[in-house]
C-alpha cells in the first residue's frame, strides 16, 4: 500500500489549502506536518529537502514537490482531474489561473494593514462580481451541463468551489447575481469527497484570524504589509 502524501506547511490556509482540496476531491488521505515556529522551518530548510527554501511541499510518491502549482498539477494529473486531452488542459489552466489570481488577493488580505483592509476588500469582491464570477457563470450557462468543462469534474471545478466559499466567507449573498454558480455550489458541496471535506473536524482550515497571522509572520519573518508586498 502507497504510503499517504505528507503536506509541509503551517496550520493554516495559504497557499496549502487548494492541495488540500485537491486531495480531498480525489478521495486521498493524506498527513501533514505542521510547523509552528521559525525554528521547525528553519530544520525543514536544512534537512536539505526543500528546493527554493520555500513551502508548500508535498512528499509524495518518493518525490518532494514544491511550488504550487506543480503540485496541483501532479496531483490533478494523477487522479484524473486535468482533462482527456491538450486542449481540455489548456482550458483548465485558464481557469484556474484566473481563479489563482482571485485566490491570491483572499490569501494575503488577512495580513493587509488595519488602515487598508476596507479599500482591498472592496477590490476583492469588484474583481470577483465584475472579472471573474461571470465568466464561470458564462461557461456553465453556455453548455448547460454540471461542471467548467461538461460533466466531468476537473480541478478547476475543485479550485472554483474553493474560491466561491472564500468569497462568501468576505461577503455573503455575493452570488445572488449569479444562478448558475448557485446551482454549481449546490450540486458539487454534495459530490461524496467534497461533502466529507466540508464536515467539522475535517483537514479544512478555517480562515486566518489574528493569532494565525501573528504565528505566521513569527515563522517566516514576515512584515506588516505582507499583503501589499506580495501583490
Amino acid at each position: 500500500m502507497a504510503a499517504k502524501p505528507i503536506l509541509y506547511y503551517f496550520d493554516g490556509r495559504g497557499r496549502m489549502e487548494s492541495v488540500r482540496w485537491l486531495l480531498a476531491a480525489a478521495g486521498v488521505e493524506y498527513e501533514e506536518v505542521l510547523f509552528k515556529t521559525a525554528e521547525d522551518f528553519d530544520n525543514l530548510i536544512k534537512s536539505g529537502k526543500l528546493m527554493y527554501d520555500q513551502v508548500p511541499m508535498v512528499e509524495m510518491d518518493g518525490m518532494y514537490i514544491v511550488q504550487t502549482r506543480a503540485i496541483l498539477k501532479y496531483i490533478a494529473t494523477k487522479y484524473n482531474l486535468y482533462g482527456q486531452d491538450l486542449k481540455e488542459r489548456a482550458i483548465i489552466d485558464m481557469y484556474v489561473e484566473g481563479m489563482r489570481d482571485l485566490n491570491d488577493m483572499m490569501i494575503y488580505f488577512p495580513f493587509s494593514l488595519p488602515e487598508q483592509k476596507q479599500k482591498i476588500l472592496n477590490y476583492i469582491l469588484e474583481r470577483a462580481t465584475e472579472r471573474f464570477f461571470p465568466v464561470y457563470e458564462k461557461a456553465l450557462k453556455d453548455h448547460g451541463k454540471n461542471y467548467l468543462l461538461g460533466n466531468q469534474l476537473s480541478w478547476a471545478d475543485v479550485q472554483l468551489i474553493e474560491v466561491i466559499l472564500m468569497v462568501e466567507e468576505l461577503k455573503s449573498g455575493i452570488l445572488s447575481a449569479f444562478p448558475k454558480l448557485q446551482e454549481f455550489k449546490a450540486r458539487v458541496s454534495k459530490l461524496p469527497n467534497i461533502q466529507k471535506f466540508l464536515q467539522p473536524g475535517s483537514p479544512r482550515k478555517p480562515q486566518e484570524d489574528e493569532t494565525t497571522v501573528e504565528v505566521v509572520k513569527k515563522i517566516f519573518k514576515g512584515e506588516d504589509d505582507l499583503f501589499l508586498q506580495h501583490m
